[in-house]
């Protein structure tokens, strides 16, 4: 399990409110461990590149996890439903098993 401190001390010191911890801790650890790497990960980079990131905690979070698979055309099933609130093909994105396994969403370029 990635450690929540380090990005919450970023977002902390970005502005994001002290009310909002408790929330934001909750929702990383209902994280998988890659989600919360790659959401840390992006979260501090963006932040000490002087890139924008939300003030919100959970829509940073959120928004980390959406942007590298938009970038690379795949989403996870948890991402996918996370952007769009349902499983059902939007915006260009279809459903795809490609190891029989795991379900994911591409994007054709």
């Amino acid at each position: 399990m990635e450690p929540f401190e380090p990005v919450w001390q970023a977002l902390y010191e970005h502005g994001a409110s002290a009310k909002k911890e408790e929330g934001a801790r909750r929702f990383w650890a209902g994280l998988s461990e890659e989600e919360q790497a790659r959401a840390s990960t992006t979260i501090i980079r963006r932040i000490k590149e002087g890139k924008f990131v939300q003030y919100d905690p959970i829509r940073a979070i959120k928004e980390a996890l959406q942007q590298r698979g938009t970038e690379k055309g795949q989403l996870s099933f948890a991402e996918y439903y996370a952007k769009y609130g349902t499983t059902e093909e939007r915006d260009g994105w279809k459903m795809a098993n490609p190891t029989g396994q795991k379900v994911i969403y591409v994007k054709p370029a």
